[in-house]
């Protein structure tokens, strides 16, 4: 936020993607262990972890002339988790 302050003058964003559970090699030791699969899984509302396909809209968004007038935002991409 505070970059975000300061370079808003000069017509720079500064926006984060906050991701929650995504299949990725790195979270590779969650989704593999069925048991602790099942447990994230049931702290999420939408019931599953996500591909990192569904990251891609809000990156083009943020990347966009669209998100021109967003700066100092944290979007979270969680299925709800943050929420649930």
């Amino acid at each position: 936020e505070v970059l975000a302050a300061e370079l808003a003058v000069d017509n720079i964003q500064v926006n984060a993607i906050a991701p929650g559970f995504i299949k990725t090699k790195f979270s590779s030791a969650i989704w593999a262990n069925p048991e602790v699969n099942d447990a994230v899984v049931a702290s999420i509302p939408q019931k599953r972890i996500a591909d990192p396909v569904e990251l891609t809209g809000i990156a083009l968004y943020l990347a966009s002339a669209a998100s021109s007038f967003t700066t100092g935002a944290t979007i979270t991409v969680d299925g709800g988790q943050l929420i649930g």
